[in-house]
């Protein structure tokens, strides 16, 4: 499949998806119907899932007064990947929306957001508060920093996404704008921000980012991943 078609893909499953509202309802009151609503409990405490529609008309219908509703989104199209079986180390606090690809022992930190489409390879760490941004691809063994945005592309559906070759180190709050490259075992400094292809084995720096020097043994140094971080 091509960019140009899996872009297409990604925009029909958000313009097919049924917008839901899910709400989480508590409460010790008698409830009689509860519709399509899902209920743990049947004396004392009772928690119902289900959709706003429904939940508003049980709390309307039984006249509910001691109760509590739990509601994170509103006329949501896409949900949240199913994590529980990837063979990741997936840290809390994490968004991860569907149609996410993540490889084995991948390493997804705490307040990370990856969106639809987005691809992270095999042994990758997504630090703290990284940006992936729709359709980006991040390829093996590689270090996102913290704080790093690598910009998405779901509109226009004819944009290149933003591809990270493998063994690249992607310093602290950098951004790669959409459409750029960053070649195989290249690094991009803290704060940069890449606004052009990076060709293989270089180090970039500076607003927008240049090249500064190649990689070398003292840079390897530096940015040397370190496998037991990456143990299931």
């Amino acid at each position: 499949m091509t960019e140009l078609e899996k872009s297409k893909a990604i925009i029909q499953y958000i313009a097919d998806a049924k917008k839901t509202t899910p709400v989480e309802l508590y409460t010790d009151e008698e409830i009689k119907n509860v519709y399509s609503c899902k209920v743990i409990g049947k004396e004392g405490l009772k928690i119902v899932f289900g959709d706003w529609e429904e939940i508003d008309k049980i709390i309307k219908e039984n006249n509910l007064t001691n109760y509590y509703l739990k509601n994170d989104r509103r006329n949501s199209g896409v949900p949240m990947l199913d994590i529980k079986n990837i063979n990741a180390r997936i840290e809390p606090g994490v968004f991860i929306r569907d149609k996410v690809s993540i490889g084995d022992r991948a390493v997804i930190m705490m307040g990370a957001v990856i969106n639809i489409g987005a691809e992270i390879g095999e042994g990758t760490m997504i630090d703290m508060n990284v940006v992936l941004g729709g359709r980006a691809k991040v390829g093996k063994n590689c270090h996102i920093g913290a704080g790093a945005v690598l910009a998405g592309v779901i509109e226009p559906p004819s944009a290149d996404p933003v591809i990270i070759e493998d063994d690249v180190v992607v310093g602290a709050n950098a951004v790669v704008l959409e459409g750029v490259r960053i070649g195989k075992g290249s690094v991009v400094a803290a704060g940069a921000i890449v606004t052009e292809n990076v060709p293989e084995g270089v180090v970039v720096a500076g607003t927008p980012a240049r090249i500064i020097k190649g990689v070398d043994a003292k840079t390897s140094s530096k940015t040397e991943l370190v496998d037991a971080l990456r143990n299931i």
